[in-house]
């Protein structure tokens, strides 16, 4: 039973050789894969509430400050250590939507009063281009557990779904969407659970897949 954590995983562009990285044969460096999930799974969640509408959409500030530091700044430090290890997949994969995370804060706080009555469209846009390259993302998970195919599979229809209902103006699709963001966060807080029981427990606890 696989993780995450595995060679097939997150961990899959791990380079044998990473205990030397450090000078000390003996030393290891944690898996810095669910700190990431982790920072991506829970601030999805809370934005995809407010996209389902089951929270208010008003009440968008509730969001901002996990978006820049657990989804933002713990996801990009996230990346970063994964390219420490030498996990390519896991370095572009949480270096970027920790980016993500960051320019959410941004365009939020700063440029959504700017962008006047196109703003849907622009918006739209934004989304579109992260639909597009989660998609690639997902291209490059088949050979990964299925839990993580999953994962990106649901992330790109999300960013499609929202893409499309920014672009048109329509509430319901941006609805659809943040029903199934609350079904990608789930799931990635699902893998982190997963690679954490397993370097706690040192052995596989949560099917993956």
């Amino acid at each position: 039973m696989a993780t995450v954590s595995d060679e097939q995983g997150l961990a899959s562009g791990r380079q044998a050789g990473a205990a030397s990285m450090s000078g000390g044969a003996g030393w290891l460096p944690a898996n810095p894969a669910p700190l990431g999930l982790s920072g991506f799974g829970l601030t999805t969640l809370v934005l995809s509430f407010l996209n389902a509408n089951i929270v208010s959409s008003r009440d968008t500030a509730v969001v901002l400050g996990m978006a820049l530091a657990f989804g933002g700044l713990c996801q990009l430090l996230a990346g970063m250590w994964e390219f420490r290890t030498g996990n390519t997949f896991g370095a572009v994969a949480f270096s970027s939507y920790g980016a993500f995370w960051i320019s959410f804060w941004a365009l939020v706080n700063f440029n959504v009063a700017s962008l006047g009555t196109g703003a849907g469209s622009a918006i739209g846009l934004y989304l579109w281009m992260w639909g597009i390259f989660t998609g690639m993302l997902f291209l490059c998970t088949f050979a990964s557990p299925r839990a993580l195919q999953l994962l990106f599979l649901l992330l790109t229809v999300t960013f499609i779904l929202l893409g499309i209902g920014n672009s048109g103006g329509n509430a319901n699709i941006i609805h659809a969407g943040g029903y199934v963001g609350i079904a990608t966060g789930a799931v990635a807080l699902y893998i982190a659970c997963a690679d954490i029981m397993q370097a706690v427990y040192k052995r596989s606890v949560l099917p993956v897949g």
